[in-house]
């Protein structure tokens, strides 16, 4: 129910009597505020406003505000900001994050998430991941080659029944979360497993369950 005493509808409008106070044209600069807290991207933003608009317009508070000196008269602010959010900002990698939903089994990670060499069994199920440097050398005749150290992983995930599943790739997350889905890994193993690469120190990520 609505309150008559409060509440009303005018159908040819109405005037404002009294402006409504706002901060945009008070102050001598204004603040930005990002998305989420990133020191690399308030950083990215800052460089990338002042390479634009001119060295000392921006800087950077912390993590998610970026303060920016902008002109005293509102509309030359207003002119100041549209070119402000004209100014392209190539995206940044994210954090490397796993997010599990251990009653669906749902898991989630990005392309930053890795895995470094380790070794877990969990029930009847056996996760090995290891690594060997491989050393390239550059053709003999060739000028300014490199010799270059790369690593060939090795990811094996076997049941004690004997059956084995053998994936030669980078050592990547996604790769055997695909192999214990293959196996018929319930979530909660997969939950107990990730938890335990990742107190082991060989997973690089963020853990996080929902």
């Amino acid at each position: 129910p609505f309150d008559l005493r409060t509440a009303g509808r005018v159908p040819g409008g109405a005037q404002v009597e009294r402006a409504v106070a706002t901060p945009f044209a008070l102050g001598e600069t204004i603040d930005l505020g990002l998305n989420a807290n990133d020191f690399q991207t308030a950083s990215r933003v800052t460089d990338a406003i002042n390479k634009a608009m001119g060295a000392g317009v921006a800087s950077a508070v912390d993590g998610r505000v970026v303060r920016l000196r902008a002109p005293a008269d509102p509309s030359q602010r207003v002119s100041f900001l549209a070119k402000v959010e004209d100014i392209r900002l190539h995206a940044t990698i994210p954090m490397a994050r796993v997010i599990i939903n251990s009653r669906t089994g749902s898991i989630v990670l990005n392309q930053a998430v890795t895995l470094g060499a380790c070794a877990v069994s969990h029930g009847n199920l056996s996760v090995s991941i290891s690594s060997t440097p491989v050393v390239s050398q550059p053709n003999p005749l060739s000028v300014g080659g490199q010799t270059v150290v790369t690593e060939k992983a090795d990811i094996q995930i076997r049941q004690d029944k004997g059956s084995l599943v053998k994936i030669d790739t980078a050592p990547q997350l996604s790769d055997m979360v695909r192999g214990l889905n293959s196996l018929g890994a319930t979530p909660q193993d997969l939950l107990a497993i990730l938890q335990a690469i990742k107190a082991a120190g060989a997973l690089n990520a963020e853990l996080e369950v929902i």
